[in-house]
């Protein structure tokens, strides 16, 4: 609870212990074995910031945070821890703080979105896991997207501008260098496995901006941000690299303020041992360097993990404020574990620190917060405060209220489209098409007349050379006709020639025959009277002109 400018953390024996606010934003650690009150810890400490006006987010990974939106309840157990601490007459009141609730998935809070410009090539190589090589190659294509002016805002955008720059790779590769289409097609892999894992709704618009975290209700108290991470904590990778993100935008938008006399804002991580857990050294070096930065900005981190060790010792040494829950230590890495989170207090000679850190029952701790000049107070065996607000996940019916209710619903409510890489892409590659549809139409036409023509010239071609072929048939056919007319008509001629010969020839062997007859008679007319008198005569006649005739009949031919 916040207390006389000061946050009440825990109380140690009867001496109340205050972590104060203006050393709040050098980092602390809740720190502590399953089951020993680390939630609890948290809760108190986030309701004490809101009290403070400090604005507070905080992921949610059991979904037991959200009951901060309801006022506690009176059970007997919390009764007797009240009257425990003397708070009774001491301004403790179950209380409800301003809450807003936040998911990735968009399912159970606020969408929480950003775009894939925000995140920038650095951070999504991290979140794909790709080699130097291939995060190079990523780093050309943020590039040439913004050269090109092409947005890149949601995952549809990246795959759209992946597939581009594979379709031109030669081209680029003369001016960015070789650009191996195997490693885009292992970014275009990351990408649509990312988008399984909820980054198809995580990066998208309205993205957002972190500024809004950074309010008060109308009483003061600074707004508590829960990030349900129930979903989320499955995919251990977005996890991570979405905090990280988270911290960097802070370092970007956030102004410098020094040591001011209390935080801008409190980060809680809650598991944070998934951050570290399998981090290539430079995502573990940028963690560092934002941690380290970051305090310069107002902003306080705090790590929650069930062992210090799982938190890099370059991060672990930025941590001021300690509160250590029990641990336990079955062994010989267990043991050491536990000698260097004792080690890392400063020591109280009332009690033994690593003996002290394995008896703390639920709700006690090593309480160690940084001092009015910036050391270390020394380790201090306390019980944590109980919380105001309800303990416990809250109704689904509860939870969509104060989702609707918030007035940023309306702002991050519904996810926006706009134009942007995949939009610009899809309408070049649809005029290209179109062009090359144009192209075809207009080659095939090309085509189509050029063979029209040629059929032409060919029929052309064809018909001048049947019209040749018959022009010659005819010209044949005619001589024919001609020469059998004039054969005809030379036999003819021969016929009739032969047939006026003949005719002449018949007429003169009439003639002669006719003489040759006269003459034949008269010669034998002649003899007979001689010989026989009348009848000699007339049989001599009748002999001579047979004899006449015939002799000329066969020289004539008749």
């Amino acid at each position: 609870m916040y207390s006389d400018q000061k946050i009440y953390a825990a109380k140690s024996g009867d001496r109340p212990l205050y972590l104060l606010p203006g050393k709040a934003n050098r980092h602390g650690l809740i720190a502590g074995a399953t089951g020993t009150g680390k939630t609890v810890t948290l809760k108190v400490l986030a309701e004490s910031f809101s009290d403070a006006g400090v604005p507070v987010f905080l992921a949610d990974v059991k979904g037991d945070l959200a009951g901060m939106c309801r006022p506690g309840i009176a059970t007997e157990d919390m009764q007797s821890r009240i009257a425990r601490f003397g708070l009774e007459n001491n301004g403790f009141d179950f209380r409800s703080y301003p809450t807003s609730f936040w998911d990735i998935f968009g399912k159970s809070g606020l969408p929480l979105r950003t775009t894939m410009t925000e995140m920038g090539p650095t951070l999504l190589a991290k979140l794909l896991e790709l080699t130097p090589t291939q995060e190079d190659i990523l780093n050309i294509v943020f590039r040439i997207a913004d050269e090109e002016g092409l947005l890149l805002i949601d995952s549809k955008d990246m795959r759209s501008m992946l597939a581009y720059v594979a379709d031109n790779a030669k081209e680029y590769s003369n001016v960015y260098g070789n650009i191996n289409k195997a490693s885009l097609n292992v970014i275009q892999r990351g990408i649509a496995a990312l988008e399984t894992q909820g980054g198809d709704v995580f990066f998208g618009e309205p993205a957002l901006n972190i500024t809004d975290w950074i309010r008060q209700d109308n009483t003061g108290r600074g707004y508590i941000n829960i990030l349900d991470s129930r979903s989320l904590i499955n995919s251990p990778r977005m996890y991570a690299t979405f905090m990280l993100w988270m911290l960097s935008e802070l370092f970007e938008v956030m102004p410098e303020v020094g040591d001011a006399e209390k935080p801008r804002m409190i980060f809680f991580f809650d598991e944070a041992h998934l951050l570290f857990e399998d981090a290539p050294k430079s995502l573990l070096q940028k963690i560092e360097q934002v941690v380290k930065l970051i305090r310069s900005k107002g902003v306080g981190v705090y790590f929650i993990t069930q062992n210090p060790k799982d938190i890099p010792d370059g991060v672990l040494s930025q941590l001021g404020n300690k509160i250590q829950h029990a641990l336990h230590a079955y062994t010989p890495a267990d043991q050491k574990g536990l000698k260097a989170a004792a080690d890392s207090f400063r020591v109280n000679p009332a009690f033994k620190t690593i003996d002290v850190l394995q008896e703390l029952g639920t709700g006690e701790a090593l309480v160690s917060f940084l001092q009015e000049d910036g050391t270390p107070g020394m380790v201090e065996r306390a019980k944590i405060l109980p919380p105001q607000s309800q303990m416990g996940p809250i109704d689904d019916s509860v939870r969509d209220g104060q989702v609707k209710g918030d007035m940023l619903y309306f702002r991050y409510g519904t996810m926006v489209d706009r134009d942007s890489a995949y939009e610009f892409l899809n309408r070049r590659n649809l005029e290209l098409a179109r062009q090359a549809e144009q192209q075809a139409k207009e080659e095939a036409e090309r085509k189509q007349a050029e063979k029209e023509q040629a059929a032409a010239e060919k029929a052309a071609e064809k018909a001048r050379i049947a019209a040749e072929r018959a022009a010659e048939r005819e010209q044949i056919a005619a001589e024919k006709a001609a020469e059998k007319a004039r054969i005809a008509a030379e036999k003819a001629a021969e016929k009739e020639k032969a047939a006026a010969q003949k005719r002449t020839k018949t007429a003169i062997g009439n003639v002669a025959k006719s003489a040759a007859g006269t003459v034949g008679r008269e010669l034998g007319k002649s003899i007979g009277s001689s010989v026989g008198g009348q009848f000699g005569k007339t049989l001599g006649g009748n002999i001579g002109a047979s004899i006449g005739r015939g002799l000329l009949g066969t020289l004539f031919g008749k």
